[in-house]
């Protein structure tokens, strides 16, 4: 696929990714009882986290500036939380939409920095920071503890989804075949963790004891 092609392509997959981010961010808030400022608020700082410190690493225009949808598309998610019950958000569905936007802004933020030229290994750290960054920053912002600090397999996954674009890419396997398979992957890791508790060894769990 040509640049011409992919360039449009990233974009469009750029607002799946934030209004997936962005309904976990709103969601977050109606579970605290917020305002819709703060459903908002919420929102556009979930979806465009990861994108926008994606971006300004390497040397992209920072997307939700230059693209008058994502606004509006967070103000549009922000609206739908607003107007629909809780009830409808319970159990785990919040963690596995999550996951889907982790592991589909993990081969986004990938493939945007092997396009801007960005090498191989730097370029899987842009899809993890595109992954994670906003998720971390709505977990501060609600004053919960960050998923970061939880042993369940969360960067893990968007690494895993990361790493395979790459490799993709690499191998010269075409760009929608290597995308599909990378997210699917990386969120077929962060399912699993969310259903069966996977979870990778904590320090002390590693035999690491004093003599």
């Amino acid at each position: 696929m040509n640049e011409e092609i992919l360039t449009p392509v990233l974009d469009w997959l750029d607002l799946a990714g934030v209004a997936i981010f962005a309904l976990t961010g709103a969601l977050v808030a109606t579970k605290e009882r917020q305002t819709f400022v703060t459903l908002a608020f919420f929102a556009l700082v979930t979806g465009v986290g990861g994108g926008t410190v994606r971006d300004l690493l390497i040397g992209a225009p920072v997307f939700w500036i230059t693209d008058p949808w994502v606004a509006a598309i967070c103000l549009g998610v922000a609206l739908f939380a607003w107007f629909t019950p809780t009830r409808w958000w319970e159990g785990k569905f919040l963690s596995i939409a999550d996951g889907a936007g982790l592991a589909a802004y993990a081969v986004l933020g990938t493939a945007k920095a092997l396009q801007y030229g960005v090498p191989p290994i730097p370029s899987v750290l842009m899809g993890v920071i595109t992954g994670t960054v906003g998720g971390m920053l709505r977990d501060v912002l609600a004053g919960r503890p960050s998923i970061l600090m939880r042993p369940e397999l969360y960067v893990t996954a968007a690494a895993l989804s990361a790493s395979l674009t790459v490799a993709g890419t690499l191998a010269g396997i075409m760009n929608w075949w290597t995308w599909i398979a990378a997210a699917l992957a990386g969120f077929a890791l962060r399912l699993a963790a969310i259903l069966l508790n996977l979870a990778l060894p904590a320090y002390d769990e590693r035999g690491q004891k004093a003599d």
